[in-house]
């Protein structure tokens, strides 16, 4: 075993060089084949669509664990309000500053070096680790680890158990392992009257009063009080609009959007049905459209989640807080065919400009991922 543990600034300055904004490669899987091919894994480049992605494996038996993750990255918004190039990775005070250091290139460079470390400890792990790297999950999620998830599912190589590596620590390394994401969906809503003039009410239907109602019918009370693991169900109204010039003319058609994160105690199917009950009690004609990204789903504390809490303890002498809350991420895909859980760096400049990742963080993130796989195999 070597003295001195890998370090992963490299790995991620090497992937933050490569431009990857959705939908773009640039490069950046390449890196990560060549990363790999060297620790022994076999890759399998995999396109979908428009969407490069990669899959690596590395021995056949079980148990096998998963780490997931994305080299694609958000657009970088205007060059001033960088203080060095997006794309540079400079390393200043002891700090890495680029796109993608946060969310999610220094993540995946970190579980790179931990697992480096630990197949120099554990040449014959008992078992087999693969890495799943998209270059979709800023963008629309449809031809990156949902469609890797289906090709590994009929080669037989569905893991036992998958890590994700989000930027989900809130205030310091290790503090939060989600367990678990709520499911949102969007409904478009077109409510529809009858158009008329403004000073002959009674002889038009105001649909814009009738959805008033509706929305109103949906805001008012809250849908539940929140699980055992998940916090209450949202209901936001995200849009309304008409689109009538005229101050004297009353509308034929109302619109609405709106976006619900919801928790375990509901399906998109559920909720659907629950604004089809508000929208019937206005006895009008209406159409409605509904996209789900994600439904919620939980992984109950049991081996995989007592592995993963053993090395935080481990490594940062705390235990960590199991959490569900934020938005949706590639998790909602695997959590249809294995355990996963979310665990990795402090997420604080995600998406900013000047996003950073302070080097000990990433040093600290390779020790941790090394003792996950300790754990894991154990």
């Amino acid at each position: 075993m070597r003295n001195t543990p890998t370090d992963p600034v490299p790995l991620a300055q090497a992937l933050i060089r490569c431009p990857s904004v959705t939908p773009a490669d640039a490069g950046a899987l390449g890196v990560m084949e060549q990363a790999l091919t060297a620790l022994g894994f076999t890759c399998h480049r995999l396109t979908f669509g428009e969407t490069p992605n990669l899959y690596a494996r590395r021995g056949t038996g079980g148990p096998h664990f998963c780490y997931a993750g994305h080299t694609d990255v958000v657009p970088t918004g205007p060059a001033e309000a960088w203080t060095d190039g997006p794309f540079d990775a400079v390393v200043r005070d002891g700090v890495l500053y680029g796109r993608g250091a946060c969310d999610m290139k220094g993540g995946i460079a970190a579980f790179v070096a931990g697992l480096t470390d630990y197949l120099a400890a554990n040449p014959n792990p008992p078992g087999s680790i693969s890495l799943l790297i998209t270059g979709d999950e800023e963008g629309p999620a449809r031809d990156g680890t949902v469609k890797v998830l289906d090709w590994m599912a009929a080669r037989g190589e569905i893991p036992d158990m998958a890590l994700v590596g989000e930027p989900t620590s809130r205030a310091a390394l290790g503090d939060l392992v989600k367990v678990g994401r709520r499911g949102s969906m969007t409904a478009w809503i077109t409510l529809f009257g009858t158009q008329g003039h403004s000073a002959y009410p009674q002889r038009a239907d105001n649909p814009i009063h009738r959805l008033v109602r509706v929305l109103h019918r949906l805001t008012a009370a809250p849908i539940d009080q929140g699980s055992q693991f998940f916090e209450a169900t949202t209901l936001q109204v995200t849009g309304f609009d008409v689109g009538n010039p005229a101050n004297n003319v009353i509308p034929g058609e109302a619109r609405a959007m709106l976006n619900i994160r919801f928790n375990d105690l509901h399906t998109s199917a559920s909720l659907t049905e629950h604004l089809h009950a508000a929208l019937r009690r206005e006895d009008a004609r209406y159409e409605m459209r509904v996209d789900c990204s994600g439904e919620s789903f939980l992984t109950r504390p049991g081996p995989f989640v007592d592995a993963l809490k053993r090395a935080v303890l481990r490594a940062t002498g705390q235990e960590p807080a199991l959490d569900t809350g934020g938005g949706t991420s590639d998790a909602r895909f695997i959590a249809r065919f294995c355990p996963v859980a979310e665990l990795g760096a402090v997420g604080s400049t995600m998406h900013k400009a000047n996003e950073a990742a302070p080097v000990a963080e990433l040093r600290d993130l390779a020790a941790l991922y090394r003792m996950v796989l300790e754990e894991a195999f154990a």
